[in-house]
């Protein structure tokens, strides 16, 4: 039996669950309602923050059979298939494996045919700063005029990699590392969900340990019940993910003003030699 990972169970399937980038999603919404969308977008930021879920929900809200909607319904057939990645319309290409002029050469011959039942035709090209220098040229042609039913949507995690021509002919969206509150209160929901007893403290340090992005903490808390079961302990989250206890930080036992002036030093010798004479204390005390 195949195990889907919390990271694709719980991906976001409309604007409002995209977590942290009301800018992004708000924006997006204005545009289909208002009819005024691009022919080409941008998306940049970190790993994890929405930019392939934000550019598959657009896809859907472009394509949705009940029409033009600022949220896909989810429930037709063209919805359905963008979901499961099995639209013909819909196509999503990875920068990374299909960065040569061949493959851009060969997209430039199919974006003149339309769409074959869907509104537009939608090319996801995922990493697209993985492009070759020659292929990001044989796309520029494409990009400026494209036809009536096409929309690209780029995304990447260096858009300084891209060039300047390409930047300008798309609309850019920058999507912000998500707010420490927000991946924590995302984790709260998921585990209520699936019926996950741990404690806020367990959910803090795994939040912190994902730098903002959801995905990571996702990837982090699928990892820690691999190891705990569905009741997860304080102690297990601080094993799985390699962190220092707090309460190790705090003891006075293991930090001094002496250990604390060594390390900001640099001199690890004295360090070594503070930590040791410590331990020996202790176990005198004892």
């Amino acid at each position: 039996m195949s195990y889907l990972v919390l990271a694709r169970k719980w991906r976001p399937q409309l604007f409002e669950e995209v977590i942290g980038q009301r800018h992004v999603t708000q924006t997006l919404q204005n545009a289909i309602s208002q009819q005024r969308v691009a022919h080409a977008f941008l998306f940049t930021g970190a790993r994890g923050v929405g930019k392939t879920s934000s550019a598959r929900i657009l896809a859907k809200a472009l394509n949705c059979e009940k029409g033009l909607r600022t949220n896909p319904c989810n429930e037709c057939a063209s919805c359905q298939e963008i979901t499961h990645g099995t639209s013909m319309d819909v196509i999503e290409i990875d920068g990374a494996s299909n960065r040569g002029i061949d493959e851009i050469r060969e997209l430039r011959e199919n974006v003149r045919y339309t769409p074959a039942k869907s509104r537009y035709k939608v090319y996801i090209i995922d990493e697209v700063h993985m492009l070759t220098k020659e292929a990001f040229n044989a796309l520029l042609k494409t990009l400026e005029e494209p036809p009536p039913h096409i929309v690209f949507i780029f995304a990447t995690t260096e858009p300084h990699k891209i060039p300047a021509t390409i930047l300008s002919r798309c609309q850019r969206y920058d999507f912000k590392r998500i707010p420490f509150r927000e991946v924590v209160e995302s984790l709260k929901w998921i585990v209520e969900k699936e019926g996950i007893q741990i404690s806020q403290r367990g959910l803090l340090s795994i939040a912190q340990g994902s730098e903002g992005s959801l995905r990571d903490a996702q990837s982090l808390l699928d990892q820690v019940i691999a190891y705990s079961g569905r009741e997860i302990r304080d102690e297990d989250v601080v094993e799985v993910l390699g962190l220092i206890d707090r309460r190790v930080l705090s003891d006075s036992r293991f930090i001094t003003l002496d250990m604390t002036s060594s390390i900001s030093a640099g001199n690890f010798f004295n360090i070594f030699a503070i930590s040791s004479s410590s331990r020996l204390a202790n176990i005198q005390r004892a």
